[in-house]
């Protein structure tokens, strides 16, 4: 009974609801209202003088709204912390997890970029000193690219590998780099470091025909809800589409396609910068 009370309090008028205003209208703002005090608490506790301050609230237009998401378990109360973000959240972000596959929720903005730039691309996370192709969608361009999905590949030699390591510190670049096939066409390890610094401080990758003779690619991370990178895409074809200029030129359409991905994965770029700053 407490708890169908609860969920019918949600529907019920706020004080300050428009005169005039349908059920409906009113029942959306109740629930935008609901949804703005679980954003709310976030960063962490509030007492309900503090959460009524900050949504710009009545006391018991908060007390009222705070109570029914309490009932739900969507948050919690403590009388010497006050509100909280309860247990309910826990099983709902689990869920979304597990819905949430890298590979279906990157693939439309994989096949975007491909049909945009005509090149090849491809999604890879990190496994151990590997990077593991997840997905490839082919490019229009009359370039065979021998990649497939399911291959490591070095870290140190594509621009993907990179990609996912640029949050690293220099030690473990350089024991990437160290791992690496001696076989394959790389600088030397001054200059694949001093590449490397450059890459992480502008946010994406090159191959440059260091992994395959004659392919080159721009690539970018994909960061997850926590701003750690969890993957990274890129944009591959023949050295004579690549030019510097036009490697140069994609990196924003590359950056802005992976940024997309992580969005939609739950990151807040606004949000990480906050607690990075």
């Amino acid at each position: 009974m407490a708890r169908a009370a609860a969920a019918r309090s949600i529907h019920v008028d706020v004080d300050d609801a428009d005169e005039g205003s349908g059920r409906a209208a009113t029942g959306s703002q109740t629930l935008l209202r609901g949804l703005d005090v679980i954003d709310a608490l976030i960063e962490g506790p509030l007492a309900l003088a503090e959460l009524s301050e900050h949504l710009d609230l009545t006391r018991s237009t908060t007390h009222r709204l705070a109570s029914a998401l309490v009932e739900r378990r969507l948050l919690s109360f403590r009388p010497r912390e006050g509100y909280s973000l309860g247990p309910k959240l826990l099983e709902l972000g689990y869920a979304a997890r597990e819905q949430m596959h890298l590979p279906r929720i990157a693939r439309p903005h994989l096949e975007r970029l491909s049909s945009e730039t005509e090149d090849t691309v491809h999604l890879g996370v990190l496994d151990g000193t590997t990077a593991f192709y997840l997905d490839k969608v082919p490019g229009t361009r009359r370039v065979s690219i021998g990649s497939r999905v399911g291959e490591r590949h070095p870290i140190a030699a594509t621009g993907l590998g990179k990609a996912l390591i640029l949050d690293m510190d220099e030690e473990q670049w350089a024991s990437f780099f160290d791992v690496g096939d001696p076989d394959q066409t790389r600088p030397g390890r001054a200059v694949w470091l001093e590449r490397m610094r450059s890459y992480a401080a502008q946010g994406y990758a090159f191959d440059l025909e260091e992994n395959e003779d004659r392919i080159r690619c721009v690539a970018a991370p994909i960061r997850g809800v926590d701003g750690q990178i969890v993957a990274a895409l890129s944009v591959s074809s023949a050295a004579q589409y690549m030019k510097d200029t036009r490697m140069q030129s994609l990196t924003k359409v590359v950056t802005s396609a992976a940024q997309a991905i992580s969005e939609d994965l739950g990151w807040n770029p606004k949000k990480t910068a906050k607690k990075t700053g």
